[in-house]
This record gives structure tokens, sequence and C-alpha cells, in this order.
């Protein structure tokens, strides 16, 4: 029996897919015009096989498909730098060469590849794309008119998609190797200052922006990024006089309108931040996202709401995934005289997740899912540092962040009621106040215990009713009954006192 299991367990064959395997998944779904499926496929290829130049040449023909043409000619690019004498490869170098307005390289390009395949399967194309770039030569102004600037938009891209991917050491090499080769391209410097300011070092982020404006003074991009920096450090005097110049400048050319634009929403100057982004509505439509997220808040919150729902419907065809996600969603109206409700008090919950106590930091992240300031805080390098969390507090971060849970794993169906009851009772009252506060805290504070005991929250309406008795029972001055909590939930007062007696086996009291 020994021998004959030892056979059976030489014959099996351990299955690891690699880069060949999703390629060829992808292949079979582009086959079947199944777009999606063959981008998630080949994705996965490149990711296994970073070295392969046919797979890293098809990647890009589908980046290309979708209109993303600085990430296609990345890509093509490095399968031509691998394989320079594949027709294939050089001839959708021209064509993306050509989609970028680098007409001289499409040109370059095209006519290599009718060297190295006069009569080949794109000849036709590839002579097409040369008698283009004849016709357009005496009209366009190409700005790849020689190494420098090639290289210039090659590596600043490469860097732009680093950060975009979080890989801010990477991109911090990228962009000092082109600062060294080009000492006055300050688009890079800005973009190094930014990488800086995200791995946590903000006093080099700091000193590379006053180095810019030192040797090109008034650069606008470096103004926003010192602005936004004293904003996130809370230096309120540089903040005040950076802010004050911002004011007073009043740019012409749209890359640095958007730059002001986003800069003022993100500080909370909305009106002024809404007249630059709105302004740029009326010649283009910028086609990130970025754009008409900056623009819906401001425009909400500078009292244009149809503005606002406009940008927003906008940025959903762009990214559907935001669906439901508007900053002002969970906002709740209050007299313009009274303070801002906790959910949307920066401060409050920048305080709460900074806690030393999980319970405070559980509350905080369900006032950040609520909360117009999520996108700033989330951005800041070191508000959230998850190696501090513990798993329910990962939890509650997912959350805040729009996670997908999954009901068929039992931890996660667990967490999924405990914050139902947070959102009942959210619900159930006008605004979250200082005053309410401890109604929530109370209540991570037990769920908390309960969660680490394993208590898997089955009755979300009896606990709300059962949390709320508790609470105002013990701060209320007027006399509290089960019977009116049990009436507004909907559940019978014995269920109401099942749930009482069960959260109260999860008190903080009678412990060393």
């Amino acid at each position: 029996m020994e021998k004959k299991h030892q056979k059976e367990k030489n014959n099996i064959v351990s299955f690891i897919p690699d880069g060949e395997y999703y390629f060829n998944k992808a292949i079979k779904a582009l086959e079947k015009d199944q777009m999606d499926r063959a981008y998630k496929y080949m994705k996965r290829a490149a990711e296994l096989s970073p070295d392969d130049a046919h797979v890293l040449m098809h990647y890009g023909l589908l980046e290309m498909n979708l209109q993303n043409f600085e990430k296609a000619y990345e890509l093509i690019h490095t399968a031509y730098c691998m394989e320079p004498d594949e027709p294939e490869h050089v001839y959708y170098l021209a064509e993306v060469s050509g989609f970028l307005g680098l007409m001289n390289d499409a040109k370059k390009y095209a006519e290599k590849y009718l060297e190295l395949d006069p009569d080949g399967y794109y000849a036709w194309e590839a002579r097409e794309i040369i008698d283009y770039v004849h016709f357009e030569q005496n009209t366009i102004d190409d700005f790849d008119d020689d190494d420098d600037s090639y290289e210039q938009f090659i590596m600043q891209e490469k860097a732009r998609r680093l950060m975009e991917d979080k890989q801010f050491d990477e991109a911090i090499e990228v962009l000092e190797y082109l600062i060294d080769q080009y000492p006055e391209l300050w688009p890079a410097y800005n973009n190094l200052s930014l990488a800086y300011f995200y791995v946590g070092d903000l006093e080099q982020s700091k000193a590379i922006l006053h180095h810019v404006l030192r040797e090109n003074v008034g650069n606008l991009h470096a103004l926003c990024n010192l602005t936004i920096i004293a904003y996130y450090e809370k230096d309120e005097s540089t903040l005040a006089y950076l802010v004050d110049l911002l004011k007073k400048i009043h740019p012409f050319d749209f890359d640095n309108r958007y730059k002001l634009g986003a800069t003022l929403a993100l500080i909370g100057e909305y009106d002024l931040a809404y007249k630059w982004l709105h302004s740029m509505t009326k010649r283009m439509s910028p086609a990130d996202s970025g754009f008409y997220f900056w623009l819906s808040q401001a425009a909400y919150f500078s009292n244009h709401r149809k503005e606002a729902d406009k940008a927003w419907k906008m940025l959903v065809q762009l990214d559907p995934s935001k669906e439901g996600m508007e900053p002002w969603k969970h906002i709740k109206r209050k007299e313009s005289n009274e303070l801002p409700t906790l959910d949307q008090n920066r401060d409050y919950i920048i305080q709460k997740i900074s806690s030393n106590y999980s319970a405070h930091r559980m509350f905080g992240f369900f006032l950040l899912s609520k909360s117009a300031f999520k996108q700033e805080i989330i951005a800041h390098p070191k508000l959230i540092d998850l190696s501090k969390y513990n798993g329910l507090e990962k939890l509650c971060l997912a959350y805040a962040l729009n996670h997908q849970f999954d009901l068929n794993n039992k931890v996660e169906k667990n967490f999924i009621h405990l914050i139902a009851v947070a959102e009942e009772l959210f619900n159930s009252i006008e605004a979250l106040t200082l005053e309410r506060q401890h109604l929530f805290q109370m209540w991570f504070v037990l769920s908390e215990r309960a969660f680490l005991n394993g208590y898997e929250f089955k009755n979300v309406k009896a606990l709300t009713a059962a949390m709320e008795y508790m609470y105002y029972s013990t701060v209320s001055s007027k006399r509290v009954t089960k019977k009116q909590f049990a009436e507004k939930h909907g559940i019978s007062v014995s269920t109401l006192t099942k749930y009482v007696e069960q959260l109260l086996d999860f008190l903080p009291f009678g412990e060393e």
C-alpha cells in the first residue's frame, strides 16, 4: 500500500499558472470577443512574464484599444527594446507613436518596419503612416523634435505610472535620474516632491519645492504642493500666506487651472476651486476621473448642486466603481450657524483614527466612511498606518474604503452585522454631534469585545434597540422604557430584553 501511495504521489503534477497560461486564456477570450476578461488575463500574464516581449506587446495592444496610449507606448516600447528587429513590434510602435502625436517617431518606426519586412502584413499601413506624416509635416508642431524631449516624455510617464501604483521608491529613482539629466525639468522636480511626500519625507519634499521656486519663480505647481503640505501639517501661518497668494493667481493654461482648482478644493476653498475647474468644462473635457471628482466636490460645497450631480455622473461613466460614493452622500442637513457634524469634522476624524484606543479608531473609520474629507485623509502619507491596526480595525477601514465583503466568510459576515448596527444608529438620529458621540463610542467598545468573542450580531434591529435603551437609560434625565425602543424598532420587549442581557456581558468592567 505504501509503495502504491508513493507511486500515486509521484504521478501528481504540480500546477502553478504562469504567464503563458494566462496569455493563452487571454487569446481565447479575445477570440470570443470577451474584452474585459482578455484584459484581466493579459495583465496577469504580463505580471508573471515581465520579460516576455510577445506578452508585453499584446498587453500594449489591449491598452491601445482602451485608448490608454501612454501605457500602451510604454509596454510596446519595452517589447521593442527586447526585440528591436521584430517587425510586428516595430509597426505597433509606429502606430502608438502616431496616436500620441510623436510624428517623427511614427515615421521613423514605419520606415524601419518596411526595411525589415517590405512586403509584410502591415506594409500598406506603414506606408499610410509615412504619407500622413509627410502631409502633416508643415502644420504639426511636433514636440518630439529631439531625443531629449522623447526621453523626458517616456521617463515622466513611467514615473507617473509608478506613483499611481504606489511604487514611490521606484518613482523617486526614475525622477532623480531625470532631474540629474535635465536640471531645469521643473515638472519632474514637482513630481519628485510629491513622491517624497507620499513616503513621509516632508522635509525633503519641501526642500525640493523651495529649490524650484528659487530657480523658477512663481512655479504654480510648486506653490500648490507647498500649500497641500502646509494644510496637512496644520501650519496655519504658512497656509494662510500661500492661500492668499493662490487667490491672486489667474492662470490661462488649463493644466495650471486644473492644478490650482484641485488644490483649492482639497483645502476647502470651494468657491474659487469651482471657478477654475468649471472654467475648464467650457472648452475642454478632461478624460481623467480626478477632474470630475474635484469639480463635483467643489460644485457641491459652493452650492452648485446641479453641476455637482452632473460632474459626478461624468465621473461614474469613467469609473463605474464610484457609483453611490458621492462625498456629500451622508451629510445631514444642519442650520448654518451650527457646528459641522462629526462625520464632516476633519480634525475630529483624524483625532479618532490617531487614537491609542482600538474602539476609538473603529469609530473614526466609521466616520471616515461618511466624510467629504475621506479622499484627503486616506491620501495623507502618515494618517493611515496599516501596521498599527488589528484585524477588526482593518475591516473597519476596508468598510470606509467601500470594500466588497464576502458574506460566505463567517468573520466578514459578523463584521457586516456589527457595522449594520452602527448604520442603524446613524440613521436613527438627525445629526451626529458631540452630544451623540458617546452612543457610538459605547457601541464600538461593546461590539469590539463581542466580535473578538465570536459573537454573531444576528438581529441588527434588536441590537440597535438594545444599544439605544442602554445608552439613553443611563444619560437621560427623563424616564425611558424598553417599550418605547422596542416599538421604535419593530421588535417585542422580550426580544429587546434578551439582547440587552447579551450586550451586558461585553461591558468592560470587572477586569484588572
